[in-house]
């Protein structure tokens, strides 16, 4: 199969490069999507080799697709997204791709985060408690070209287009696979960039605070 990687990115120059240089490791066309970026975040997609688009959309589900639908028109028949303050192993997408072989759609992978320093101490037990993996995650899913083109691609909306997508899919006969094997390291930033998404549930986070869906 013809992979590529689609990453979302929207005034990321802090974690841009840290996360390009993950993603190249895995020999994959890379398309940063950069949206309404005013800082560095073009010059470093460009310093890493990553094909760029432009959009002013303010819009992660719209910036996702515009990176997969380009892929597609390349040629890639398996597509993985992440964002732009996430790690991927080496291994990642080929882990995706022999998922792919034994008939899989799509691969739902989980999440990692190794840095709490911006939270109370307490908030990562609480989060590991309540929250058991592998969820769901845009910073982590893989599909197929035509899966993604049955479904009707990822929704434009704000926060949670990966989870309406996947719904989409899985509405549509797709099979999903979702699996803890498949991991990758994210950010707890307090500066989140989708409003009512991974970072914003992880600052809410309080003993109080009822179970929801995880996405990003």
């Amino acid at each position: 199969m013809r992979a590529g990687i689609v990453v979302p990115a929207h005034n990321e120059e802090r974690y841009l490069g840290a996360c390009l240089r993950s993603a190249e490791l895995t020999g994959a066309r890379i398309i940063v999507v950069a949206d309404a970026c005013s800082d560095g975040t073009l010059a470093v997609a460009r310093a890493f080799g990553a094909t760029v688009i432009e959009t002013d959309a303010r819009n992660v589900g719209v910036a996702r697709d515009l990176g997969v639908t380009a892929l597609i028109r390349q040629g890639a028949d398996w597509i993985a997204t992440t964002d732009a303050d996430t790690l991927v192993p080496p291994c990642w997408l080929l882990s995706q791709l022999r998922y792919a072989e034994e008939g899989w759609h799509a691969v739902a992978g989980s999440v990692t985060i190794t840095d709490w320093t911006e939270h109370p101490t307490w908030r990562a037990r609480l989060w590991a408690g309540r929250y058991p993996e592998p969820g769901l995650h845009g910073a982590n899913l893989g599909f197929t070209a035509a899966a993604y083109q049955a479904a009707g691609g990822f929704p434009p909306l704000r926060t949670g287009e990966d989870r309406a997508f996947v719904h989409a899919l899985e509405a549509a006969g797709g099979r999903v696979l979702r699996t803890s094997s498949v991991n990758v390291v994210t950010s707890a930033r307090r500066h989140y960039r989708a409003p009512r998404g991974f970072g914003h549930l992880l600052a809410s986070l309080t003993p109080s605070t009822p179970p929801t869906t995880v996405h990003e």
